[in-house]
């Protein structure tokens, strides 16, 4: 074993040094910035435009650069993070941005291997370690001589939850105090499990700030209050609701999309709901050619939707893995699912049919290759287990397991009852969401086991998935309490 040690030392040490020879003189052609942002080969002009106007909206001084932060270094956080970097990292002056993350998250060994590997199949990485003298780090971590950690490889451009998609070089801040405290635009990248935590701390280091900070937040989840009355608190709320900053600096982005197959450019779309002031110019700001950002006013109903959607993926997964990826058996499933998310929508939005469209974009990426779905089929296979929490290593927070909890806790609220259509008497909300049920008793109480997800959708006594969607249309259903709302 120390034999094979010291031969890949010295290959590796051999390897730099013909590499770095190569590489003297020729480094002001490459097309990275010491930085690590790609130079702007064209449309630089318009992307300093773009940044240029949106300085002026804030109001911002020639040599006062646009401070932004990223709280979180999940994938979509990191991503986002990333796309800003590339698109106008090249303007210092006017431009800077970095991301918040804990220190000390270690690095497993397994990891660390195969993150080296990754390294070494992209040659542009692997110059890019070089020119930074950060490769040999990763070669001590591929021998199990050195111990690396998140925060130190994210600087690096990999993220923990993604190491396959590199990204470009980030600047990373452990303290939240100094990554908040000067901010312009704070992105919200946290769980919605550590959202209101994480917000309560930062509105202390915001108590002498003069200027008003724009918050876009990133999160699918939500929370449920049952005083004065059962109502759902979604990130955003939970952001106003810590910091005290005005909800109409507070917006949401989401869509249809899977983080990194947006850094590798592939054609995606994303809607940021809030107030007008901050929702156009910012979908302008965020804008790129293969990343297409509508605006919209609906704030809240869009932010739950994007937690509903996650509730039943993680569904999806586990009737793949039970019946070996049965087409039939995945549409069973979808037609009920989808039903069921119909007739909630229809209790939370005065105008449901304008979200059919994109929740179930959403929802059908994320049955494809989200990290919910992926989290009930390891579950229904036996790979992971109930005991090993909602955060995955490698995955990141599995948002769709809390988001049960709280979609339950609503919905089983005897204030908010209709009537049965059979039995007619009545009955809470969650009595017609049997999928939703299900799934409450094998994530959150665990009293069945995932196959149980089967049976639900193979029980005689259950309704067709349209009955429920036609009890949903032809009742006054909608209560605008559910989303804290006169």
């Amino acid at each position: 074993m120390n034999n094979s040690k010291t031969e890949l030392t010295k290959f590796c040490f051999s390897f730099l040094a013909v590499e770095i020879k190569k590489m003297v003189g020729s480094i002001e052609a490459k097309s990275y910035l010491t930085n690590g942002s790609v130079q702007l080969q064209h449309n630089g002009l318009n992307l300093e435009e773009k940044l240029d106007e949106f300085r002026r909206l804030l109001g911002k001084s020639d040599k006062d650069p646009l401070k932004i932060v990223s709280i979180g270094a999940g994938a979509w956080g990191s991503v986002f993070a990333a796309l800003l970097q590339e698109s106008y990292g090249g303007f210092r002056d006017k431009f800077q941005i970095r991301i918040w993350r804990r220190s000390g998250r270690a690095v497993s060994r397994a990891t660390a291997e195969h993150l080296f590997e990754v390294i070494n199949s992209r040659e542009d990485i692997l110059r890019r370690l070089i020119r930074r003298c950060a490769y040999l780090k990763y070669v001590e971590a591929r021998l199990g001589d050195r111990t690396l950690y998140a925060d130190e490889i994210l600087k690096d451009g990999f993220c923990l939850n993604m190491v396959d998609t590199p990204l470009c070089p980030l600047k990373v801040v452990t303290n939240l105090q100094e990554a908040v405290w000067d901010a312009d635009i704070v992105v919200n990248g946290l769980p919605s499990t550590e959202t209101r935590q994480v917000f309560e701390e930062i509105s202390m280091y915001w108590k002498e700030r003069i200027t008003v900070p724009v918050i876009i937040s990133l999160s699918k989840g939500i929370e449920t209050a049952l005083e004065p009355v059962p109502h759902i608190i979604t990130p955003t709320k939970m952001i106003h609701q810590a910091t005290g900053v005005p909800i109409e600096n507070v917006l949401y982005l989401g869509g249809p999309n899977i983080a990194a197959e947006i850094y590798n450019k592939e054609y995606a779309n994303a809607r940021i709901c809030g107030a007008e002031k901050w929702r156009k110019p910012l979908a302008k700001f965020l804008r790129q050619p293969h990343f297409i950002v509508w605006d919209n006013s609906d704030l809240v109903t869009h932010e739950v939707m994007g937690g509903l959607k996650n509730v039943y993926a993680i569904g999806a997964g586990m009737v793949a893995a039970l019946t070996n990826e049965s087409a039939t058996s995945k549409s069973v499933y979808f037609a009920h699912c989808t039903s069921e998310m119909i007739f909630i929508t229809h209790l939370l939005a005065e105008e449901p049919e304008k979200l059919a469209g994109p929740l179930l974009a959403d929802t059908y990426v994320t049955l494809l290759k989200g990290r919910n779905a992926w989290y009930g089929q390891m579950l229904a296979k036996g790979e992971i287990n109930r005991d090993m929490g909602d955060s995955i290593s490698g995955k990141g927070m599995i948002q769709g397991v809390s988001a049960v909890g709280a979609f339950y806790q609503l919905l089983s609220q005897s204030s908010l009852s209709i009537m049965h259509p059979e039995e007619k008497k009545p009955v809470a909300p969650v009595e017609s969401c049997p999928i939703l049920k299900t799934l409450y008793k094998i994530l959150i109480t665990r009293e069945q086991s995932t196959q149980a997800i089967l049976q639900a959708l193979r029980d005689e006594t259950l309704n067709d998935p349209r009955d429920r969607i036609e009890i949903a249309q032809s009742h006054a259903f909608y209560r605008p309490s559910l989303l804290d709302q006169p």
